[in-house]
């Protein structure tokens, strides 16, 4: 499929930035992923016309793509800057913070030889059964690293690869930094300011929340060198690209409702309901083996936080069944049971106990937490305006994520190009999904793109 060209590397900071530099604490929602990758997503766009580029760009495309970066990052100074680490003699513990130094962004101009929009969009004729390209991984920098590496490491990467006929716009953000919520409220201010915006339609807050008396900085365990690191590419799963229209949401939505006799299971419930049975089913697990659903949880509404919060506002609860009860009770039977879960876990109060046990008690997530055998794992979001980045020649074609942090059963959401519809990517053994590629029931609702 061709081979990418790193073409230039370079740093970009904040265009105003007074040479201060400004401390930014990090919270339990941020310093909970230290021990894992980055989030890694990009979107993948047509070359723009030429009228577009005379509208546009003033000079080439990439230089415009730096300029806009960097004002984009007088409102984001935290992405430009590094972790600092203070070791607390009196009890033998770790405070990592945001310094917000303007060390810059890490941007790299990459090329694609022979390579087109078509075949990263087709999922039929790709090597060692990977039916997402194997070849996305080089369309990302900073891999290999480990959130905690933001010490010595950019906190964003961005790299920018040109295809025959398009753009592949990867970025990088560490998550100790800030979750999905964040990475897209970023990637749509960069796109409005390359358009020709003042600034962002949405201001990024980046004020921390510590509610009560929260001691802080938080007092953490010596970071040592965790064994994710060396497994965080090392597992080849099939990764496979879903759609779930708006119509066959509705379909399961009211499938589920029905079962139950109530109204208030909601779309999500429903479809990840029926994901997790049909996984479960392709899995042949035996009836009393244990099956989890992790999932992660918002913040922002539940809390009262303003909409342009800018951090980590998430947490994960793990809901576990006997395999033979998610096959054999129904759709909707599964379905309350995620339902009852996230409204245990999510009211003020329950987030408000977790947070502060965190504090106490420090907990990182790692591969133990979210990779045990038998899991389903649901990050990202449907809600998240990832087809709204336009930089100024058109919305993408496509989103796609990079090689980091996936694990058997690992599903990344995101809203449609069509209104109301979902795009699921996941990642999970070969057996599995060809067990899912030949299950009626599961393609009754899900279906290929481009079969």
């Amino acid at each position: 499929m061709g081979e990418v060209e790193v073409i230039s590397t370079c740093f970009v900071g904040a265009e105003r930035s007074n040479g201060v530099s400004r401390r930014v604490e990090l919270t339990p929602w941020d310093l909970q992923f230290l021990q894992v990758g980055p989030i890694q997503k990009g979107l993948l766009f047509y070359k723009p016309t030429l009228v577009q580029q005379q509208q546009f760009f003033n000079s080439n495309l990439i230089h415009h793509l730096k300029t806009t970066l960097s004002s984009t990052l007088d409102f984001y100074p935290p992405l430009a800057g590094r972790f600092a680490m203070v070791m607390n003699e009196e009890d033998n513990t770790c405070s990592v913070y945001v310094d917000c130094n303007n060390a810059g962004v890490a941007f790299v101009e990459a090329k694609a030889s022979g390579l087109t929009v078509a075949a990263i969009l087709d999922q039929s004729n790709n090597n060692n059964n990977n039916n997402v390209p194997e070849i996305l991984r080089c369309f990302f920098t900073l891999n290999g690293i480990l959130n905690r590496d933001g010490i010595c490491k950019a906190l964003m990467g961005v790299q920018v690869t040109e295809l025959l006929d398009g753009y592949f716009i990867g970025c990088t953000l560490n998550h100790s930094l800030g979750d999905g919520a964040s990475f897209w409220n970023f990637f749509n201010s960069w796109a409005e300011l390359s358009r020709g915006f003042l600034q962002p339609s949405i201001t990024p807050i980046h004020q921390r929340w510590f509610p009560g008396n929260t001691t802080c900085p938080i007092h953490l365990p010596p970071l040592i060198e965790s064994p994710e690191r060396l497994s965080l590419d090392g597992f080849k799963l099939t990764k496979r690209m879903f759609h779930l229209s708006k119509e066959n949401i509705g379909r399961l939505k009211q499938k589920a409702n029905s079962e139950m006799g109530t109204k208030t299971i909601s779309s999500l419930q429903s479809y990840m309901a029926h994901l997790w049975r049909a996984v479960t089913r392709a899995r042949h697990l035996h009836s009393n083996e244990d099956v989890h659903l992790v999932v992660g949880i918002g913040t922002r509404a539940r809390m009262g936080l303003p909409g342009g919060y800018w951090g980590n506002a998430v947490f994960f609860i793990k809901e576990t069944l006997k395999a033979g009860d998610v096959l054999g009770k129904g759709l909707g039977w599964v379905a309350w049971q995620i339902k009852k879960a996230v409204e245990k876990h999510s009211h003020e109060e329950e987030v408000r106990k977790m947070y502060m046990k965190f504090v106490k008690s420090p907990a990182l997530i790692g591969a133990e937490t979210s990779g045990s055998p038998n899991t389903l794992g649901i990050s990202s979001s449907p809600r998240f305006d990832v087809y709204g980045s336009d930089f100024g020649w058109g919305k993408p074609v496509a989103v796609r994520t990079g090689a980091v942090n996936k694990l058997d059963g690992r599903v990344a959401l995101f809203g449609g190009c069509e209104e109301g519809s979902v795009e699921m990517e996941l990642s999970i053994h070969p057996q599995t999904l060809l067990g899912l590629e030949n299950d009626p029931q599961f393609l009754d609702y899900f279906t290929i793109p481009g079969n």
